[in-house]
């Protein structure tokens, strides 16, 4: 399947206090993002919101239990579950995270950061490999936040992503806040980062709030999206051009015109970035989902 960015495409995350609203109104956006685990072999009121946003926009569906990084066997039952939830609603990209989330069987129902070395990159790229050929598409893999850091490690975090995007031919969901967040808590360069990721990977981007307690940053997702954020993700926009962004907010829910006044900031700022750098000639280049 080719994807193509060719116009912007903006949204927020569905949570369940904004169901019944939705369900009245219909929701305002292009794009909508659901957490997959709340959608699978569901169907009552969730099911009729998912088919009502499906018919007026995109919908991504976003995992928090695939634990690539993990050494449990892949969930069979997952997957096919997963699969059908992506046959039903074709969704516009699937993505999950680049981390474990699993020990010796059993679930931490957290993003545990990985060590960032060669022999997790093969890791973490034969599973990505398989569930891509299961679900017969591309996936996306999201940098997670983090707060400590492993000895062992034999690269920064942006060389261990950009080389684990080459090794499993995916896609990234680039998260603006957590490069943010982690630059706080380990000291990296934000900058770095982004110009490291190969421009045709990234796919979809994550836009969120976090709290900064001065020695560190929690990623909380819970706040608007702050000032450090939204200056990065300028930055961003001015690498990687249009690039579907979604506004995460799952702690103290706003209301859904709180979420849409972000979404348009988000709008409007790619729309500012991209026509400033149009006036400058230097615009950037369109990446292309395959």
């Amino acid at each position: 399947m080719k994807r193509e960015r060719a116009h912007s495409m903006h949204g927020y995350g569905l949570r369940v206090p904004h169901y019944d609203t939705l369900l009245e109104r219909g929701a305002r956006g292009d794009l909508f993002e659901v957490i997959s685990e709340n959608f699978l072999g569901r169907g009552g009121r969730a099911r009729s919101l998912l088919h009502s946003v499906r018919r007026d926009a995109h919908i991504a569906l976003h995992g928090v239990s695939l634990s690539l990084g993990g050494c449990n066997p892949l969930s069979e039952t997952y997957l096919d579950a997963l699969d059908a939830l992506q046959r039903e609603i074709e969704p516009l990209h699937i993505s999950d995270h680049a981390c474990f989330g699993t020990v010796g069987g059993h679930h931490g129902h957290d993003l545990w950061p990985l060590p960032y070395t060669e022999e997790a990159i093969a890791h973490v790229a034969e599973r990505i490999t398989r569930v891509q050929e299961r679900l017969k598409q591309r996936i996306l893999i999201e940098n997670v936040s983090s707060y400590i850091s492993y000895r062992d490690s034999e690269m920064s975090e942006h060389e261990f992503m950009a080389a684990l995007l080459e090794r499993a031919d995916c896609f990234m969901l680039l998260d603006v806040n957590n490069i943010v967040v982690n630059a706080k808590n380990h000291g990296i360069s934000a900058d770095e980062y982004i110009q490291s990721i190969p421009v045709e990977r990234v796919a979809q981007l994550h836009l969120a709030g976090h709290t900064d307690l001065g020695t560190h940053a929690i990623d909380d997702h819970g706040s608007p999206v702050p000032p450090a954020v939204w200056s990065l993700y300028d930055q961003v926009v001015a690498r990687f051009g249009r690039v579907p962004a979604i506004i995460e907010w799952d702690e103290n829910v706003p209301t859904l015109d709180a979420l849409e006044e972000q979404s348009a900031m988000a709008r409007a700022r790619e729309q500012s970035m991209l026509s400033r750098l149009v006036t400058l000639d230097e615009k950037p280049r369109e990446a292309t989902c395959n």
